[in-house]
């Protein structure tokens, strides 16, 4: 479960929102530039805001009133940006491994598992240079799970993806939905990504919620406004 209220002024936005939300995976979406990586830079701590307030599964990781902000590392997120963000000098599975040892919590049976569902046992020896760009974020989303975060943020994940690559990732992460438990935060703005993993979808528009909806009255939503653009076209035709 996530609750939060976050008010904050960048240069170009004004970001109020409020939202609670108990879904497993629960997407932000919207136009870019609407706020949604602001939302999860608070959730994560990399970014402070003026005035808010974040609790998760009951711990309370802000609270500007009261002065309150957990550091980074004691927040247990695990983030996966958009360019996925490996170290360049060490190989794919140092890069996996390191999500562990930074968190002292080495466990083989939990490397092997994760290495298994993302389908990386044949890119453990290589650097991340010589990876394509699904692969990269393949690694990105294993070492984030290696972490053992209370919750994922992925930053939209399948930016810049060619359609195969894409695909692969997408069908990765729907895997993963399956057979791990874990709290997800997903950013984007294709609809397809929504439908394919999450549960809930929050709509953002200019830094504000314009709607909080079910994932199946979303997609109901798009199917009527495609239906409502096909007739206006055949009518115009």
């Amino acid at each position: 479960m996530i609750e939060l209220a976050l008010r904050h002024a960048l240069a170009d936005l004004d970001i109020d929102v409020s939202l609670r939300s108990d879904a497993r995976t629960l997407a932000l979406f919207g136009n870019s530039g609407a706020g949604k990586t602001s939302i999860l830079h608070a959730i994560a701590g990399l970014l402070v805001p003026q005035a808010g307030r974040v609790m998760l599964d009951g711990e309370l990781l802000l609270d500007t009133a009261r002065g309150v902000s957990l550091p980074i590392a004691q927040r247990r997120i695990g983030y996966v940006f958009q360019d996925g963000r490996l170290f360049p000098h060490l190989s794919v599975r140092h890069n996996l491994a390191y999500g562990a040892t930074a968190r002292d919590i080495a466990q083989p049976r939990e490397f092997s598992t994760i290495v298994e569902l993302l389908e990386l046992a044949p890119l453990l020896e290589r650097r991340p240079h010589t990876l394509s760009g699904g692969e990269r974020q393949r690694v990105a989303i294993g070492r984030a799970l290696l972490s053992h975060p209370r919750a994922l943020l992925l930053d939209e994940p399948l930016t810049g993806l060619h359609a195969e690559a894409r695909t692969q990732v997408l069908d990765h992460l729907r895997r993963l939905k399956r057979e791990l438990r874990v709290f997800t935060v997903l950013v984007t703005h294709h609809a397809d990504e929504v439908g394919a993993l999450a549960d809930e979808v929050v709509r953002i528009d200019a830094g504000r919620v314009v709607r909080q909806v079910p994932v199946a009255e979303f997609l109901a939503r798009r199917a009527a406004v495609e239906r409502g653009l096909r007739a206006e076209g055949r009518t115009e035709g």
